[in-house]
């Protein structure tokens, strides 16, 4: 029996031995024209790790307690108040100008502490944080003008140290909690 010449026939292919390279060098490109994002995320130098840390107790003149509900309403000391106010009231705590006895006596006794509720929103948290840190620059840059007569990014590092050496950063960040407003 003769066979039919559909049967005799090899079966088409496409050869695809150098599809591989072509995708490789597809990814390579992308790879390498493609920019990424870096998220930066707030630069707070920690402190070094203490395995017992100390238990001393902070006297309530020395905190300014700052609190951020789920409604991102902002609290300072049990009293309402505006972001846009947050960074004078934190200078007039740290300094405290007019010797005020619920207030600390020199800025390097000045705790600020800051909570937020699990439901702050985190823009909120980040305005927050950002007028606390502001409240230091501008008396860092304040004093640098005072002692040396030039601004706090001119100064030496030995001159920026002794700055913050008087004023010191300290925000202590708490754990997020549930606050109920009020």
């Amino acid at each position: 029996m003769k066979r039919s010449g559909k049967f005799n026939r090899k079966a088409k292919e496409i050869n695809a031995g150098s599809m591989a390279d072509i995708a490789f060098l597809m990814l390579v490109f992308f790879l390498v024209v493609t920019q990424f994002q870096n998220d930066i995320g707030i630069m707070v130098k920690l402190p070094p790790y203490e395995p017992n840390p100390p238990s001393e107790r902070i006297s309530k003149k020395n905190l300014l307690s700052v609190k951020l509900n789920h409604a991102n309403e902002l609290m300072v000391r049990g009293q309402a108040t505006p972001i846009e106010d947050l960074k004078e009231t934190t200078m007039d705590f740290i300094m405290n100008p007019e010797g005020k006895k619920n207030m600390p006596s020199r800025p390097v006794n000045a705790i600020v502490s800051l909570q937020n509720d699990r439901g702050t929103s985190y823009n909120t948290y980040l305005q927050v944080y950002n007028e606390l840190k502001a409240a230091y620059n501008t008396l860092w840059e304040r004093e640098a003008q005072q002692r040396f007569g030039k601004s706090y990014e001119a100064l030496k590092n030995t001159e920026k140290k002794s700055i913050r050496n008087a004023i010191p950063l300290v925000i202590s960040e708490a754990e997020p909690s549930d606050f109920v407003s009020n």
